[in-house]
């Protein structure tokens, strides 16, 4: 949100509770409607007062249009959350997070002890990359080793794939598989 966007948004907040609170007031009898109504009136027939309560009104009139139909995030948040987009003096390239995730599952799933994975991954507005794997491993596997191993090859792999840095990758161990018996 913009700076202007939300100091409208607590003006607008602030005025509503008013609103409200004063609409409580004249439901319990706690405060006379006379008394709001010739407060309402002396505000809106000074001239100054008038003016400033027209402007406030139509702003808030063209914030909420605004708001009811014109979409708040931009193209590039949009991108943002579906991949990378890079650029260079050929043209542009948008990589998915998609394309990503399939790729760190590859990687695990060339390893013998990973025997399901699910990927997530996570950018930021530099483009670094952020990756959640979620391993079923099979009892046989050195959880240590593998999921070392495993950070280093999705690291490398995602480097060489797509020149984008990997900060980190997390990996979850959900559960171990029981060896299968063969019959």
């Amino acid at each position: 949100m913009k700076i202007l966007e939300k100091i409208t948004l607590i003006i607008y907040s602030n005025i509503m509770l008013i609103l409200s609170i004063v609409l409580c007031l004249l439901v319990f009898g706690w405060l006379d409607i006379n008394l709001v109504g010739e407060m309402i009136t002396k505000l809106i027939v000074g001239e100054t007062t008038g003016k400033i309560i027209l402007g406030v009104s139509v702003l808030f009139i063209l914030l909420s249009i605004k708001c009811i139909f014109f979409d708040a995030t931009s193209k590039e948040q949009i991108k943002e959350r579906q991949g990378v987009l890079l650029e260079n003096e050929s043209g542009k390239l948008m990589i998915s997070k998609e394309t990503i995730e399939n790729l760190v599952n590859s990687v695990a799933l060339n390893f013998q002890s990973a025997e399901d994975v699910t990927t997530k991954v996570e950018l930021d507005k530099e483009n670094n990359v952020k990756v959640f794997v979620n391993l079923i491993v099979n009892e046989e596997a050195i959880i240590k080793d593998l999921s070392a191993n495993l950070q280093e090859r999705i690291k490398e792999k995602v480097k060489t794939a797509t020149d984008l840095e990997v900060k980190e990758v997390n990996i979850t161990v959900k559960r171990v598989a029981p060896k299968q018996e063969e019959i």
